[in-house]
């Protein structure tokens, strides 16, 4: 390599141009068309003009002062300009490469994350399907002994029978949710959109519960138009969106609290809102409420029970109805969720 050839680039960084070419007044004494006492002189001359408010490049003090011409000059100028931009090109192409690494290496990256997920949702779907043969058991000998099939209940062993018959319920609506969120990602949601009555929707939901908000002494209520047009929605998926709204609003409610569901027409929209007076939750919070198997008090102690995927499947099912579930929560006031449908006959 020449002495006036440019260095090699580092691979572990790009050099800057500037770096990699030599400034005038060293390229001009390399190349002997300058000495260096010239140089020194030169540059106390610019300096000296400078302090009087006059700008002169150096180029210029060398010519004013006789020490090169301006042919010459112009010559290692111009060289200057064509190394610099090799330098640049060479920088340039060394940025282009590290571009191109550092996008190979992010798609690998996403690669391995879409494989542990899928490996996530392969091993939910496994453990949730052996889970169910050992629960068809339970619950066939559950049945068998509610029915004295198997011999006399006492008063006490029917109401042992019923604990477990709610935990067997319990367990098997956590294993569903499972299955669901293993199945029913953003990309594979499957919807098949009818005409739905929310009247008649929001009155099974209500009827669902009430046993328990009544056991629980919190006042579920619902309040629908009569004139309320019907909505375009998946009636199942819905319902068991809503459901899980109301879930969500019981387990966090105190005794003497309220929850309740309503509807109402917004133009071609219909509004479904489900409101409570229960715990709220802080507005620092509110995105880690959709987060899975994730839960606002995760401490061993916590008094509310559940998997922490109720919300997120409900909010997965609203957004693959093209829509938004909003929150609005006051700590120690209560809570309201509420997202809108399309009236099923709207053009």
């Amino acid at each position: 390599m020449s002495k006036h050839s440019l260095p090699v680039i580092s691979r572990t960084g790009p050099l800057s141009p500037e770096l990699l070419v030599p400034r005038l007044g060293d390229s001009l004494v390399e190349k002997g068309l300058l000495t260096p006492e010239g140089l020194k002189l030169a540059l106390a001359h610019q300096q000296e003009q400078r302090s009087q408010g006059v700008r002169v490049l150096l180029g210029q003090a060398l010519v004013d002062l006789g020490l090169i011409d301006r042919p010459k000059l112009d010559a290692a100028v111009t060289e200057q300009i064509a190394h610099l931009q090799e330098a640049l090109s060479q920088s340039n192409l060394f940025l282009e490469e590290r571009v191109q690494e550092r996008t190979a290496e992010l798609q690998e990256a996403l690669n391995k994350l879409t494989e542990l997920n899928r490996m996530k949702n392969d091993f939910i779907s496994n453990v949730s399907h052996e889970l169910r043969t050992p629960l068809a058991h339970m619950v066939g000998y559950i049945d068998l002994l509610s029915a004295e099939a198997l011999g006399p209940v006492s008063a006490d062993q029917r109401s042992a029978l019923s604990v477990l018959e709610k935990s067997y319920k319990r367990l098997a609506g956590l294993i569903d949710n499972l299955l669901f969120l293993s199945f029913d990602t953003a990309e594979t949601l499957h919807l098949e959109p009818s005409a739905v009555q929310l009247q008649q929707l929001l009155e099974q939901v209500v009827g669902e519960y009430q046993a328990r908000a009544q056991e629980e002494q919190i006042v579920l209520t619902q309040e629908v138009p009569a004139e309320l047009p019907p909505v375009l929605a998946d009636m199942n998926r819905l319902e068991w969106a809503v459901a899980q709204l109301v879930d969500n609003a019981l387990k966090f409610n105190a005794r003497g609290g309220r929850v309740h569901l309503t509807a109402r027409q917004e133009g071609q929209r219909v509004q479904v809102a489900v409101a409570d007076t229960g715990v709220g939750i802080p507005a620092d919070r509110l995105h880690e409420i959709f987060e899975p198997f994730h839960q606002l008090d995760s401490s061993s102690t916590r008094r509310h029970a559940g998997t922490g995927i109720g919300l997120t499947l409900a909010k997965r099912i609203i957004e693959g109805h093209g829509s938004k579930l909003e929150v609005e929560s006051l700590p120690g006031k209560g809570s309201r969720f509420s997202f809108t449908l399309p009236v099923a006959n709207a053009k």
